[in-house]
């Protein structure tokens, strides 16, 4: 059995942009009654700051905690649900060409913004141009594209090639008034929206406050304020909502959950996210050419047992490349642990167990899991130079190759495997030195097919071979832990740690 190392001292296990480090509970009464969320007010707690609520914007925009407060205030052509799938927003309708490279939505009729101007389609082209000058990290999924307004209710995007994704990469995109152009700051302290709540104030130090858009075509949320407070001590956060200072948290360490369960005044619940702890092999470096060598050296962990004793409810042996929520999904066979046959296949393989090979990650939260991948491998005499990098020198590091292990939990906002799969395992990527002309074509098919059957199949197949040639360890599939006041009702927990609060009541709301 693997033995954990550090195993009994306090741990940080947290998961996502949400999480920060772990420490104990300290003595707290138990939830103080419903306080403000008696009165239809709720006040939620996160890690993240919230300094900027342009989604558009370069300096900023992609961070989690505007895009959380984007889904609120702004609306989208359409946007994911729960389980992956998609729904219409300000689209009625969207339909492909034959070829994928051209997509027609119709818009929903009667929807105005918050001030009651109506919108249409010339602000949807309008904010969509913007959105591609500026720039931003999440504009690089529409390369080449372009959109125009074919009727007052309709939109017709073309890209330059077969793109059967590009309803699952517009999630990322929101709708601001035409009038908006270039980054704007003025208009985003107090931004003009569709969503279904309006900013009534923003601190970029730390909270944001939110009351119901009236005019929202979905009809005004029953809450009749949400607050957005930053609190990024895990303690703070806990202490603040069993004493009911605050109503809703998330990304909730394991060692921490048990406590909150046995409250009955709150409620617990684990979701699926579009994550997986990833950890690539550098293909390019001569110990990792050869996949026998990649697959031992993946034999040789004892994953399960680290993720019992780690992650054991919000943690699951992973069965492919990505998340069971991810469009193109399809479960892989299990690698088995078993380090004899591990160090034999290397041994066979003339794999050199004088040199060590360099992990790299980032983030203390994930220290414990890649110390108990070292002791695994160092049983089987593979030594390790486990280097925990500060985040910018991590990223770096990671374009230039400059590791041989890369650690990373990969999430997927679109829940489409052409954010994963198709952007980081073609050969034209060079994120892990590894290149195979068979998956390219796979990868290229599977992007240009409106079938969500036939695309699930190919990038089923694309993961058989990034699975079988071990071009990386993928070890777990990622659940987020949410717990909130129990009077609060319509929480669903969200995979990318970005819940709408539109659908919660509060009390007698």
């Amino acid at each position: 059995m693997t033995r954990i190392p550090g195993k009994g001292r306090t741990r940080r296990v947290a998961l996502a942009v949400f999480a920060s480090a772990a420490v104990a509970l300290t003595g707290c009464g138990t939830t103080g009654g419903a306080g403000g969320a008696a009165d239809g007010e709720i006040t939620v707690a996160g890690t993240y700051a919230i300094e900027n609520l342009d989604a558009a914007s370069p300096s900023g925009g992609g961070s989690t905690g505007t895009q959380l407060v984007s889904l609120q205030i702004f609306s989208r052509l359409v946007k994911p649900r729960a389980d992956g799938t998609l729904e219409g927003d300000l689209a009625t309708t969207w339909k492909a060409d034959p070829t994928a490279s051209e997509w027609t939505f119709t818009l929903r009729p009667g929807v105005t913004f918050s001030d009651g101007r109506d919108l249409t389609s010339a602000d949807v082209v309008a904010a969509f141009t913007r959105f591609l000058e500026l720039k931003s990290t999440n504009a690089n999924n529409f390369t080449g594209d372009t959109m125009t307004a074919t009727s007052p209710t309709e939109v017709v995007l073309k890209s330059p090639k077969p793109d059967a994704a590009i309803p699952y990469k517009l999630a990322l995109f929101y709708v601001v008034p035409g009038t908006v152009t270039g980054e704007d700051p003025a208009f985003f302290k107090n931004p003009v929206g569709s969503g279904p709540f309006k900013v009534e104030r923003f601190d970029p130090s730390g909270t944001v406050v939110l009351v119901p858009n009236e005019t929202y075509y979905g009809g005004a949320p029953a809450l009749k304020r949400v607050t957005l407070r930053k609190m990024p001590e895990l303690a703070a956060r806990l202490t603040a909502l069993r004493s009911g200072e605050v109503d809703l948290i998330w990304g909730i360490p394991d060692d921490q959950l048990p406590q909150l369960q046995q409250d009955p005044a709150l409620t617990v619940q684990t979701a699926q996210s579009t994550a997986v702890f990833t950890m690539w092999f550098n293909s390019s470096v001569p110990a990792l050419t050869k996949p026998e060598v990649r697959r031992a050296l993946w034999q040789a962990v004892d994953f399960a047992t680290i993720i019992k004793q780690l992650y054991p409810q919000t943690g699951t042996l992973s069965e492919s490349p990505v998340s069971p929520v991810t469009v193109g999904y399809v479960p892989q066979q299990p690698v088995r642990y078993d380090p004899a046959a591990a160090k034999a296949a290397l041994q066979a393989a003339g794999f050199d167990f004088s040199a060590k090979l360099r992990l790299q990650f980032a983030n203390a939260e994930f220290r414990q899991f890649n110390q108990a991948v070292v002791s695994d491998l160092a049983k089987i005499g593979v030594q390790v130079d486990l280097r925990e990098k500060e985040q910018a020198v991590f990223t770096s590091d990671l374009l230039a190759m400059n590791w041989d292990i890369n650690f990373q939990q990969l999430s997927n906002p679109t829940f489409d495997g052409s954010n994963t799969l198709g952007r980081l395992y073609p050969c034209a990527a060079k994120r892990t030195g590894y290149c195979n002309p068979e998956l390219d074509r796979l990868l290229t098919d599977a992007v240009a097919t409106p079938d969500l059957g036939e695309r699930t199949r190919l990038y089923g197949e694309a993961s058989k071979i990034i699975w079988g040639d071990a071009v990386g360890m993928f070890p777990m599939a990622v659940k987020y832990a949410y717990a909130w006041n129990s009077s609060l009702s319509g929480v669903v927990p969200d995979p990318n740690g970005l819940p709408d609060f539109a659908s919660i009541r509060a009390g007698g709301a």
